[in-house]
């Protein structure tokens, strides 16, 4: 006989000859596999054409295994076993039985708004695991282009290429300030307001920094920097041991306030900036990445962040 290609062997051949090798009778075999005998030998016979040998003895009453057959069975049943294995898992993965959900998010994000979007989807679909990156705005971008997150967080950005940007909220900027300096009683301040304030910066190159700056150009206004961190954790720590002021994402408000810092309004800053999610432009979302996604959506509708605080 020539024997043909392993790809041509089909899984229900596979179930036809396990359920024979295993009953040892053709009428109990073709019962369970809803065949008429006849049928069961034809199929029986067109395998063994295809792996080139016989399989199982016909010459007594009971269905007996070659020494082919009998070796070969433990790897079918084996071949089936994976089978319904990997269409178990896929089913569950599209069904949200168990799955992975990878999300980039910039501090600000992922210390406020996000921790309770993750306990309500966490709630839906417990069986999905949850991975946060919680990483810098361009770390964020990379995260979701090089594909390591489905979807970030992050402040709209000039230069996005390859990416989608999906709106969630408009945010705005507060003053930090320690609740024993003179500015915490202050209603609302203005960048002038803030001359002649040591102030605590974001480091060169974030986009935080360079909007600030920005508007302190367009104010026309001195500030007096005095240190500077790539965290908005950190900015919160500095200031609350004293060292200076600092204009932070509203959306830092309510880990701010944890933190025991007053946030006073800044007025004339400017347009709010957008905060949303990305994705790779022409990519297919897993299951769990689509529901986190509508779920977001649904939240916040490109509301202001004020909207989200307490």
């Amino acid at each position: 006989m020539n024997q043909q290609a392993p790809s041509s062997i089909s899984i229900r051949q596979l179930q036809i000859f396990v359920q024979l090798a295993e009953s040892r009778s053709f009428a109990e075999a073709a019962l369970r596999l809803h065949l008429s005998q006849p049928a069961l030998s034809i199929a029986i016979r067109k395998f063994e054409e295809t792996v080139g040998g016989s399989l199982l003895s016909r010459s007594t009453r009971m269905v007996e295994l070659t020494p082919e057959g009998r070796a070969f069975l433990p790897i079918a049943q084996r071949l089936l076993h994976d089978w319904d294995e990997a269409f178990t898992d896929l089913h569950n993965l599209f069904a949200m039985q168990r799955g992975k959900l990878t999300i980039a998010a910039m501090p600000s994000f992922a210390n406020s708004l996000l921790p309770r979007m993750l306990k309500l989807f966490h709630q839906q679909h417990a069986n999905i695991n949850i991975s946060l990156l919680d990483v810098v705005m361009e770390r964020v971008m990379e995260a979701v282009l090089d594909g390591r997150a489905e979807l970030g967080i992050i402040f709209e950005a000039q230069h996005m290429q390859g990416l989608e940007f999906i709106p969630l909220v408009d945010d705005s900027f507060v003053v930090l300030v320690n609740p024993e300096h003179p500015l915490s009683q202050e209603s609302v301040l203005t960048w002038p307001d803030l001359q002649g304030q040591s102030y605590v910066a974001m480091n060169r190159g974030s986009t935080i920094r360079a909007w600030c700056e920005e508007a302190i150009n367009q104010a026309d206004a001195r500030i007096n920097m005095v240190a500077e961190a790539s965290q908005l954790s950190t900015v919160g720590q500095l200031v609350a041991a004293g060292l200076g002021v600092s204009v932070v994402p509203a959306i830092c408000r309510e880990d701010m306030l944890r933190r025991g810092l007053c946030c006073v309004p800044l007025q004339h800053q400017g347009p709010a900036k957008r905060i949303g999610v990305i994705r790779r432009i022409r990519s297919n979302l897993s299951v769990p990445a689509t529901q986190f996604l509508t779920l977001l959506l649904e939240n916040f509708a490109v509301q202001t962040a004020s909207d989200n605080s307490p």
